[in-house]
């Protein structure tokens, strides 16, 4: 249980789901935690509830002073950053002819610049410090392929896997690994929202496609966060200091690569 003694961790939307599941399974490990999303209150909950090794953040990962805010309060909180999840993201759907460009620019907004730079951001530190580091992008079995409905949301994540790939090639030379978790359907408040889309789309009532997709899931039901917890873990300790630029699935027997 020792794994992330003494670490310095900051998760991105973290308030709820799978964020918060890591930053329980972080602080587990003995990490400190910052506990950064966009709800601040929501954030002070979930690090009440985890206990005195986290702290609230906020951070708004589509505005670069937050994000420098948010490291900077991190690095006076607890001295140094030693693992970053890139795990704040959102999702929308339409198909090909109906989708929109406020649709596009707020999900590659949030998905893949707001990871970009939050990497950045916690490279740069890392770099400073001397001493390395892991980031973790959270990108999903939706970047592995196309989906009719959903051809903005896939394009981010295939994007976050490339950006993956990118910047470990770049950073391990300075012992930043840098590597991703492609989760499958997980149940979480954006699987409540994609159902809802779903329903919206297909004509389906509300909870049927959650049904459907956790029916068809080899493993033989929709994932929980908790499920991603044990690799998220382990790509933050020293047991993945060999692994570098990868993206694994983390969906049940969803998706083969």
């Amino acid at each position: 249980m020792d794994r992330l003694r003494g670490k310095s961790a900051l998760i991105t939307g973290a308030a709820r789901g799978i964020g918060a599941a890591f930053a329980h399974a972080y602080a587990r490990e003995g990490a400190t935690v910052a506990v950064a999303d966009l709800d601040l209150e929501a954030s002070r909950r979930t690090a009440e509830a985890i206990g005195p090794s986290a702290y609230a953040v906020q951070v708004d990962v589509t505005r670069q002073d937050s994000i420098d805010a948010a490291l900077a309060a991190v690095l006076d909180r607890a001295g140094g950053l030693d693992i970053l999840v890139n795990n704040a993201g959102v999702y929308d759907m339409d198909p090909v002819t109906a989708m929109t460009r406020s649709s596009f620019d707020r999900l590659f907004s949030v998905n893949v610049a707001g990871t970009l730079f939050m990497l950045q951001a916690a490279a740069r530190a890392m770099i400073a410090q001397g001493r390395g580091g892991k980031i973790i992008n959270l990108a999903s079995q939706a970047g592995r392929r196309g989906e009719p409905l959903s051809p903005i949301y896939c394009a981010t994540k295939a994007a976050v896997i490339s950006l993956t790939q990118s910047a470990g090639l770049d950073l391990i030379r300075h012992r930043i690994n840098v590597n991703g978790i492609a989760p499958g359907v997980i149940e979480s408040d954006m699987w409540d929202h994609v159902d809802a889309l779903f329903a919206r789309h297909e004509g389906r009532p509300l909870g049927e496609k959650k049904r459907l997709v956790g029916e068809a899931v080899p493993f033989g039901r929709m994932g929980v966060p908790e499920d991603l917890a044990g690799m998220a873990v382990f790509l933050a300790s020293a047991e993945a200091d060999y692994i570098v630029a990868q993206t694994y699935n983390v969906d049940g027997g969803n998706w083969m690569s």
